[in-house]
């Protein structure tokens, strides 16, 4: 069972999900999964999955109990809601449609469904909590201290020491249960009688505070004891206190000094409660060991400025100050529906080199993301510095050139005495290497353990092929996708940026959604992206608006209507449109009003960003950091997002706009041509990224698409020697172009280069995650990131809709499409799976000069359509019998050297003779 089905909390674009597994053992049941907490969604959305070995299964009906209790559940009483028996096959999106919620009320909830095999048991019970959900429910008073202290700096390169903040309590009563919510902005870590909630870390998520703010919540009722308690929070600066704020004030935007909120409710035994709040009775401390954390510069941390024991009860804290009642943020409470970060992986490093004046250098062999865990022993006061950058220079020192002005430095000061153990608290960067120094001995490979952080969320993708260098260039990609993801996807982890930028995921996303659970990390972000709209319709480059840059243009700012074409595709949930429907709207509008002219779009900005140069050497030296505009790009992408509204408008009810985006559309694409198609077969410049887009975009006519489809690939065979010439725009559609279009063989061909331009080129000069730039080992570092994900642009997507054949027929995969790529010479075998909403998709095949062989599963209350390479029914086999005449197998028509069947769900084991 993966975790896109074991889910902590989950929005689905203003709907919450909860999800349960109907597993078949004798008969269906379902599995209880963990409980999410502190939703503030009043109609949560309730999915299950079946599980069975069993083919063809289907559901029929379901029906779901919620009640108010375990012990209501437990007697089947849905006092909440009991929706009677449901005859429908859907089990994923079940909106909740019974009593109004109340803020923290818990609501367990079952499941029993009915298929065409059986009636299934209920399952074990589930259950969700409800939040704070009005604001009154939050306490009256923010806390915390509006001011910089004198070890404190808030120039340039902003200096600010953590907050500490504590309360004790006493419990007369025997508890019976007790929650805390809390609002603790930039970043915190909250304690409860000494021991850390949660094994969160960077807790919450990012937001432009003055639109949101996330609240996280959590059970805490076996950390209370009865008598005195002690609650303990640290207040971190992450993007409320901005970095650099006074850097570029005109850019920048900054929020204030690092602040809290937040409800402990005690429920007693009695029946009686209670409510544990921030106000001024609680004392607080700036002068603690955390003396400043910097996402970009690192974290100092003065072991000596400890006060053990001060989240515990009994610590003096008199001459701590009393807290202080500061302004609240303009932004409003939400609780927090995609998951938090946590540690996620832990590495080992691999070696480390000695350099001049007692430094060293620790090689993790890996460009990670995360924080080094260090042991070291000394004398008080001594310290140790940690510099961490990705790459080193050729005589051995770090390569710090790319990081800009960004430290990505580390101090601890030893308390001395006994081996001391630390690892920063509210810091994360990229890196591979490390320097180390202050030292007084060589320390070890065991003295550091490398901590990969990124958002708490499942792989639910693998695939592994024939090729070698493919499968390399999955884990470069694995690895970069996730230490990228930090409560919104970023475009880089070491430099002094590591922004949202929404030009980088286009496209990228859909691919990283068969790698990652990413659902929930996209649903947020897309709130960001319109919480940064203007009112007149703009929309920012980055979102967040951390930086304010809104400088219109299509490719960018349409990431909103990829990922909203990216989530419904994959999870067939549609109250993704209705939400962002409006917002795509109203920007089409406004760039239509401003830049439209004569149905051209002539307002881009970046063009096919960050193309490869033509030669590796012509690069060399020179910044990457250049915009070439392109009204052709534009317009496509203005002609492509009217053609997604058009399918919008039907999803969401608002059929008048379809003949108006309609009517728009063909003017574009008749306009288009008339100015940038040239008679002898290509667009533009014959760029490659000219051609493939209007191409992909269905914008060529009819008759022209062969000449089209010709000059591209005379140019890539041909001036490009089998490589690509792309940048992002044109990236995000080259492999599905050259596939759709007849020639999967060229883009293997163009996976599988190990010179340059190409992923490979990236691997064979040492990249152990993707490149910013095809040329980023001889670039100008000023632009020159080795952990982007940017330029993965459709290549994921390749793997599995193409490769391994695994790509949704109608959204959410009720239907799913195989049709792998057998014949490309080279690829003996793909080995790949994918956890759909409905459940795990399988596709593992293999040739040799005699036999092809596929296993697939399907999973239950979902059928397949496959495309099968024989050329006659009579070689095929399934199971070991022919495939004729079997039971959820039905042929549907024959396509070239292609049979087509119908397959219900279930595993199979195709076998074709050649």
């Amino acid at each position: 069972m993966t975790k896109r089905f074991i889910i902590l909390s989950l929005l689905i674009f203003g709907f919450y999900s909860l999800k349960a597994q109907v597993l078949q053992v004798t008969a269906l049941k379902v599995e209880q999964l963990v409980n999410p907490l502190g939703i503030d969604v009043k109609q949560p959305n309730l999915s299950w999955q079946i599980v069975s070995q069993k083919r063809g299964v289907g559901q029929k009906a379901y029906q779901v109990l919620v009640a108010s209790s375990a012990e209501k559940l437990a007697q089947n009483e849905g006092d909440l809601w009991n929706t009677g028996k449901v005859n429908s096959s859907e089990s994923i999106y079940v909106k909740y449609n019974g009593k109004e919620l109340t803020s923290r009320g818990k609501c367990f909830w079952k499941v029993k469904i009915w298929t065409n095999v059986g009636e299934s048991e209920w399952s074990k019970t589930n259950f969700w909590t409800m939040g704070l959900l009005y604001y009154k429910d939050w306490p009256k008073a923010w806390i915390g201290f509006d001011r910089a202290f004198p070890w404190d700096s808030i120039e340039n390169a902003s200096r600010l020491s953590a907050r500490y903040f504590r309360k004790e309590f006493e419990n007369k009563k025997e508890v019976k249960s007790a929650t805390v919510s809390i609002v603790g902005l930039g970043l915190y870590e909250l304690f409860i009688n000494g021991k850390k909630v949660s094994d969160d870390v960077l807790a919450p998520s990012s937001t432009d505070y003055t639109k949101n703010v996330k609240a996280n919540t959590y059970d805490v009722t076996s950390y209370l004891q009865n008598g005195k308690n002690a609650v303990g929070a640290v207040l971190g600066n992450g993007r409320f206190f901005a970095m650099r704020q006074n850097e570029k004030p005109y850019k920048i935007k900054t929020f204030g000094f690092p602040k809290m909120l937040l409800n402990l409710h005690i429920v007693y035994t009695d029946g009686t409660s209670t409510e544990i709040e921030t106000d001024n009775s609680w004392k607080g401390t700036a002068d603690g060991p955390i003396r400043t954390n910097n996402e970009y510069d690192g974290e100092e941390y003065d072991a000596t400025k400890e006060f053990a024991g001060w989240n515990k009860i009994g610590f003096d804290d008199s001459k701590w100050l009393q807290a202080e009642y500061v302004q609240e943020p303009s932004g409003t409470i939400e609780a927090q529906m995609n998951e938090n970060m946590k540690v996620m992986k832990t590495l080992q490093p691999v070696s480390i080199t000695k350099l001049s004046g007692r430094r060293y250098i620790l090689d993790m062999g890996q460009n990670m993301v995360g924080w080094l865990q260090i042991k070291v022993k000394g004398k008080k006061g001594q310290q140790i510095k940690l510099r961490f950058a990705e790459s080193l220079e050729d005589n051995g020192e770090l390569f710090t050139a790319n990081l800009r002005n960004a430290k990505n430095t580390d101090l601890y000061t030893l308390k001395g005495g006994e081996e001391e153990t630390w690892e920063p608290t509210f810091v994360y960067r990229g890196f591979r290497f490390v320097e180390l120094s202050g030292y007084t001995y060589q320390p070890k490979v065991a003295d550091f353990v490398g901590k990969m952080v990124y958002d708490n969320i499942e792989t639910v993708g693998t695939f592994e092929s024939s090729n070698a260098l493919l499968n390399q260039i999955f884990k470069n990609a694995w690895w970069g996708i996730a230490g990228n993801y930090k409560g919104m996807p970023l475009d880089c982890p070491q430099r002094n940026e590591r922004m949202p930028w929404l030009g980088d995921r286009g496209e990228v996303a859909y691919g990283e959604n068969f790698v990652f659970d990413n659902e929930r990390i996209y649903t947020k972000w897309l709130e960001d992206i319109r919480n940064s709209q203007k009112e007149d319709g703009a929309i920012p480059d980055v979102a967040p608006a951390f930086w304010r840059y809104y400088s219109d243009n299509m490719t960018w700012a349409g990431t909103i209507a990829s990922i909203t074409d990216m989530l419904y595709t994959q999870t067939g949930n549609v109250q993704v449109v209705k939400d962002n429907y409006p917002a795509i709207k109203k920007w089409l509008a406004y760039m239509q009003d401003r830049y439209m002219e004569n149905y051209i779009m002539t307002k881009d900005s970046y063009g096919d960003w960050c193309a490869p140069p033509i030669t590796i050497e012509a690069g060399r030296g020179k910044s990457a950091d250049k915009k070439y505009p392109s009204q052709l790009i534009s317009t496509a992408y203005h002609y492509h997002f009217l053609k997604l509204m058009m399918e919008y408008s039907k999803l969401t009810g608002n059929e008048n706009d379809y003949s108006q985006f309609e009517i728009l559309a063909q003017k574009v694409k008749d306009a288009f041509n008339q100015k940038f198609y040239n008679d002898k077969g290509f667009y533009g410049d014959n760029k490659l990224t000219d051609n493939i887009i209007p191409l992909y975009f269905g914008m060529v006519p009819q008759a022209e698409t062969d000449k089209v489809f010709r000059n591209i690939v005379y140019t890539v065979e041909v001036t490009n020697n089998g490589h690509l010439s792309n940048g992002l725009v044109g990236i995000q559609w080259l492999m599905r172009c050259l596939n759709d279009y007849g020639r999967p063989d060229l883009a293997y061909t163009i996976a599988t280069q190990k010179t340059y331009p190409s992923w490979g080129y990236m691997i064979e000069n040492g990249a152990t995650t993707i490149w910013e730039l095809w040329n980023g080992n001889t670039a100008h570092p000023r632009m020159n990131s080795q952990n982007h994900v940017m330029m993965l642009g459709d290549l994921l997507i390749w793997y599995y809709e193409n490769l391994a054949g695994i790509k949704a027929e109608i959204s959410g995969f009720k239907e799913i499409l195989m049709k792998p790529e057998t014949s490309i010479a080279g690829l003996n075998y793909v080995n790949a799976s994918f956890d759909s909403p409905f459940g795990k998709i399988k596709s593992n095949w293999k040739r040799d000069k005699k036999t092809f062989n596929w296993n697939i599963s399907i999973p239950a209350n979902t059928s397949a359509t496959v495309y099968l390479p024989a050329s006659n029914q009579k070689s095929i086999s399934e199971s070991g019998k022919n495939i004729t005449n079997q039971k959820d197998i039905e042929f549907i028509r024959k396509d070239g050297d292609k049979m087509i069947y119908k397959i219900n769900s279930g595993n199979y084991a195709f076998q074709i003779k050649k």
